[in-house]
Parts: structure tokens; C-alpha cells; sequence
């Protein structure tokens, strides 16, 4: 188990530095590419193409912190829409369709 856990660390540390050289590659090509002739903004060295990459993952990615929460909101919702009898089911997707605006507009009849 040791043995493993000694080859993993430098391998997890390679496929890192990999994985941000590669992205930072991506990021700098596609920016270089597109926004200086769409908009004439200036283009990216690869480090600026390294922090924006790294930007873009604490805006819109988080940090990781999240997950489980969303991941034990969904069970929970599941086990309860589980436990559900088939009316309450309707009644429920119904209700989620109303107030999302997916439902029927206040104005129209209900029975025609």
C-alpha cells in the first residue's frame, strides 16, 4: 500500500502541471484566435492564458467545495419524490410547472 501511494503522488503531480500546460495551451490558442479579430482585444501570453484558466475555475467551476452538497440534495429529493403516491407526483410536477411558467397563463380556462 505504501509502494502505491509513493508512485501516485508524482504521477497525480505530473498529470497536474500536465493538465494546466495543456489547458493553458487551449485557452491561449482559442482566445488568440477569436478575439482579436472579433472584438481587437489584445492577445494572451501563455501565463495570462494560465490565470484566466484558473479565473474561469473559481467563477464558474467553484472550487470543489459544492459537490457534495448538490449530490445530497439530490438524493434527498429523490428519496422523497420516491415515497410519493402517483397523485402527489402530478401534483407536484403541476406545481414546479406553475411557478416556473411552464403551467397554464392565469387568463385561461381550466375546464375547456
Amino acid at each position: 500500500m505504501r509502494r502505491r501511494m509513493i508512485f501516485i503522488g508524482p504521477v497525480a503531480l505530473v498529470g497536474m502541471l500536465l493538465f494546466i500546460a495543456i489547458g493553458g495551451v487551449v485557452v491561449q490558442r482559442l482566445w488568440n484566435w477569436l478575439l482579436p479579430s472579433l472584438f481587437g482585444w489584445q492577445q494572451l501570453t501563455f501565463w495570462q492564458a494560465v490565470g484566466m484558466l484558473g479565473l474561469c475555475r473559481i467563477l464558474f467551476g467553484g472550487l470543489g467545495l459544492h459537490s457534495s452538497g448538490h449530490s445530497r440534495f439530490r438524493r434527498h429529493m429523490a428519496a422523497r419524490y420516491g415515497r410519493m403516491t402517483p397523485e402527489e407526483r402530478e401534483r407536484f410536477r403541476q406545481r414546479v410547472r406553475e411557478r416556473f411558467g411552464f403551467g397554464p397563463s392565469p387568463g385561461a380556462s381550466q375546464g375547456s
